[in-house]
């Protein structure tokens, strides 16, 4: 009962926050925290990223390495999202296998990158439907601070765009590795994706995890370098409506081409 009434008064303080059109910690509506990337952090991975957004902070690792492609994909290399969250970072947070919340997590931040074509996975075959190359992107929340799925999402591209890929010479049949060439990744696109959160009737960007706890509804919008919606994932107890909804598109096209500036000095 105390656990109920504690949110209840939380909710209460934020919704009172938010018809004078501030928030608990100072940010406007429409604003995200403050994003800080760093490249490099892994030096034995081909590729990696380490995210701050707020007080949420991601460590991301990326392999490459030859491998077979799946039966109904002969003409693609492989693209594989994982995440997990430590410990460390969130007194509820178990080891063991992953929950439907990190199931959840990786689930968006793969098909985010994978439905804006970020990578022309098409370059990544070198032997159609018997060898391609594979990036495997691994995310380890370090901090849980709210809204892990744009954090998990940034840190994967900025892991990408800093990665090398191997060169694999096909002879007789067989693929070669030569020592000491690699290239950048076939990129096509930057995806950036962009998470709100409804309270009452109020829509806000980046919730943090005490914004997260009382929301009725979530949004993950993923856009391309054209800004086009490329993927969409929905969470949260109730929905939204066809205002808000459009409401929630424009803000992540905006949003969105900030973030992407990031990004692009990276590459």
């Amino acid at each position: 009962m105390n656990s109920q009434i504690l949110d209840q008064l939380k909710r209460d303080k934020i919704l009172d926050l938010l018809k004078t059109g501030k928030r608990i910690d100072g940010r406007t509506l429409d604003e995200q925290r403050q994003l800080i990337i760093e490249t490099g952090v892994i030096p034995k991975a081909n590729g990696s990223a380490r995210v701050k957004l707020g007080n949420t902070e991601i460590i991301t690792g990326v392999k490459i390495q030859l491998d077979k492609p799946f039966p109904d994909l002969g003409d693609k290399g492989i693209l594989i999202c994982t995440a997990e969250i430590l410990p460390l970072a969130d007194p509820n947070a178990e080891p063991g296998p992953p929950n439907e919340e990190v199931i959840e997590l990786a689930r968006v931040v793969d098909r985010g990158i994978r439905e804006t074509e970020m990578i022309d996975l098409h370059q990544l075959v070198l032997i159609e439907n018997k060898s391609v190359i594979g990036m495997f992107i691994d995310s380890s929340v370090i901090d849980s601070g709210g809204n892990l799925f744009d954090a998990c999402s940034y840190a994967s591209v900025a892991g990408i765009l800093s990665c090398t890929v191997p060169k694999w010479e096909v002879k007789d049949e067989v693929p070669t590795l030569v020592e000491g060439v690699t290239s950048k990744p076939p990129i096509k696109t930057l995806p950036v994706s962009v998470t709100m959160a409804r309270i009452g009737e109020y829509i806000i960007v980046d919730p943090t995890k005490d914004e997260e706890s009382c929301m009725d509804a979530r949004i993950t919008i993923t856009t391309n370098s054209d800004g086009n919606i490329c993927a969409v994932q929905k969470g949260g107890s109730d929905g939204f409506t066809p205002e808000q909804l459009v409401q929630c598109s424009e803000t992540a096209l905006t949003v969105g081409r900030k973030i992407r500036k990031q990004f692009e000095q990276l590459m």
